[in-house]
């Protein structure tokens, strides 16, 4: 998976704002849920490996999105925090697996050793295998009020059919692909299908209706393929393909924030990170 992300000194001020609002809270409470105490049992530091994996070094963008579409929808931070943590730990289990020699191979992310490279295959494995099961745990506490629409959201895009699917496209697709179309499936399975549940768990958290859920989906899946083009660019993969994707880039956050601005003012840090990307391209 690719290690290049949309650096925060490049965007404006309410969205560095916004970034450091919602990182400074989401590590608090990934520590809360992960931490090892002085003292617990930890065979084979598990638990320290799930920690190490998620409380790394990154701008948690996935989480700050959750917070970001509750808090559009007229939800609330404490409301959003489960659904954030949920989706970071996710998102680290697939950075751990990916990671791993049978996948990508790599031995260092975000400047530190991999999992597996500190902590050994095995519980590399199990550590990513852990973090995937914390998340679905995280999710049971939104309750009554969005518990069993949030599970089935994130099985779904995080499935066979959509990020996994998407990994398995990766694995096996030509390095060299020419087709806009068929990157995009890439793109929407791999990186797009956690952005769109980033958006949609937020508007569920908030207690939001079916369709504004929706169109919340469509902008994660707007932002996140856009996201991944700007990867791409950066990190001088499909360069054939590099002017198209610019304006790919343009056209997918350009319909981001028209979502975004559909919400009111609420919407507007949404609709500022869309214009963002859009300016990226």
């Amino acid at each position: 998976m690719s290690k290049a992300t949309l650096d925060p000194a490049t965007a404006p001020d309410a969205v560095r704002d916004w970034l450091d609002r919602a990182r400074a809270v989401v590590d608090e409470e990934l520590e809360r849920r992960l931490r090892v105490a002085p003292g617990d049992v930890d065979p084979g530091r598990l638990r320290e490996a799930m920690a190490y994996a998620v409380l790394g070094p990154g701008k948690r963008l996935r989480p700050a999105l959750v917070i970001a579409a509750c808090e559009a929808v007229g939800g609330s931070l404490d409301r959003a925090l489960p659904a954030a943590c949920a989706i970071e730990m996710l998102h680290a289990y697939t950075l751990v697996h990916d990671d791993l020699p049978a996948m990508d191979d790599d031995d260092e992310r975000r400047g530190r050793p991999t999992v597996h490279v500190a902590f050994g295959e095995a519980i590399a494995i199990l550590a990513g295998d852990g973090l995937l099961t914390e998340a679905f745990g995280a999710l049971a506490e939104l309750g009554a009020g969005g518990a069993s629409d949030a599970v089935r959201v994130l099985a779904a895009r995080a499935g066979a059919r959509e990020l996994l699917g998407g990994q398995a496209i990766d694995l096996t697709m030509a390095k060299d692909a020419t087709s806009l179309e068929s990157i995009e499936r890439l793109h929407r399975g791999k990186t797009g299908a956690l952005f769109a549940a980033s958006c949609e768990l937020g508007a569920i958290a908030g207690g939001a209706d079916r369709s504004v859920c929706e169109d919340l989906a469509r902008y994660g899946m707007c932002f996140g393929i856009a996201f991944q083009h700007a990867d791409d660019r950066d990190d001088a993969e499909f360069p054939a393909l590099a002017a198209a994707a610019a304006d790919r880039m343009r056209e997918l956050a350009t319909e981001a924030e028209a979502i975004a601005r559909g919400l009111g003012p609420r919407g507007d840090v949404l609709a500022a990170v869309a214009a963002w990307m859009r300016a990226r391209a």
